[in-house]
């Protein structure tokens, strides 16, 4: 089967370039002005020159104080951010999120046109239950503990690769790879008397999956009953899956937004989930 260039292992769908500038580095820190030694001098008399003069450095001080301050805001923030993830909220507010973005994909329809695009509540997975970290180290526990039925699926032989039972969607090609890797856990290929299972999941980046099922018929979703969202991992700028525009775009117009997934989400037959 040719799929134009994607390197199929194990039923995954490889993506071999990234659809958002993921090694682009920022420094978000503030410049500080280190405070310089202050030297006093003491005379018989304060000339006007002076005043001024020392006027200015504690002026200084105090902005060196507040850029200071500002600083610890900005680290102290960033560690909450880090942990709190908005995928650990319930479905109720997952869906509100996920409308709310899907809105700054679609600024120009209106509310009836987004509300029919909407995810519902009975569409999302519960996974308040997970309290472990949500990183891939703990993607096959995740799995197993808050998403039972994928569990079971992913331990059954897949007929037709082009056809898998899951499409996990991330935001870069090296996290995608690592996604693959821990997707063949044992526990989740449902290995018996040594014979390896294959698992039936494809994983990419928004671009790759949504040019597979909408351009080409090399992905279908006939035998898919779960889409993971991957947006607790963030890139260098500290964005999600769905913080950054084009990965967005590509999630809610190619992938949840594509009319035979859309239709298969409000039927129930496709969860979505946040990991």
């Amino acid at each position: 089967m040719n799929t134009g260039g994607d390197d199929l292992d194990d039923g995954f769908v490889l993506e071999d370039d990234y659809v958002a500038n993921s090694d682009e580095e920022v420094d978000g820190s503030l410049d500080e002005v280190e405070d310089s030694p202050q030297e006093d001098q003491a005379g018989p008399s304060v000339q006007p020159d002076d005043d001024a003069s020392n006027a200015k450095k504690r002026k200084q001080r105090e902005k060196n104080k507040e850029r200071k301050a500002k600083r610890r805001k900005l680290i102290e923030s960033s560690e909450s951010d880090q942990s709190h993830s908005p995928a650990e909220r319930p479905p109720h507010e997952l869906s509100d999120y996920l409308c709310s973005m899907q809105t700054k994909s679609f600024p120009k329809m209106s509310v009836l046109e987004l509300e029919d695009m909407r995810i519902p509540e009975s569409s999302i997975a519960d996974t308040t239950s997970w309290t472990g970290p949500r990183t891939l180290d703990y993607l096959a526990d995740f799995i197993i503990k808050t998403v039972p039925k994928l569990h079971t699926r992913l331990s059954q032989k897949s007929k037709n690769t082009g056809s898998p039972t899951l499409l996990f969607v991330t935001s870069a090609a090296l996290r995608v790879a690592d996604v693959t890797r821990m997707l063949k856990d044992k526990r989740l290929r449902g290995d018996k008397g040594g014979e390896r299972t294959k698992i039936s999941a494809a994983v990419g980046t928004p671009g790759r999956i949504g040019k597979l099922l909408c351009e080409t018929d090399a992905l279908t979703i006939s035998a898919c009953t779960h889409i993971v969202l991957d947006i607790s991992w963030k890139d260098s700028k500290k964005r999600n899956l769905l913080d950054i525009p084009e990965t967005r775009d590509e999630v809610f117009r190619s992938i949840l937004g594509a009319p035979k997934v859309l239709e298969a989400i409000k039927a129930g037959k496709i969860q979505i989930v946040l990991f």
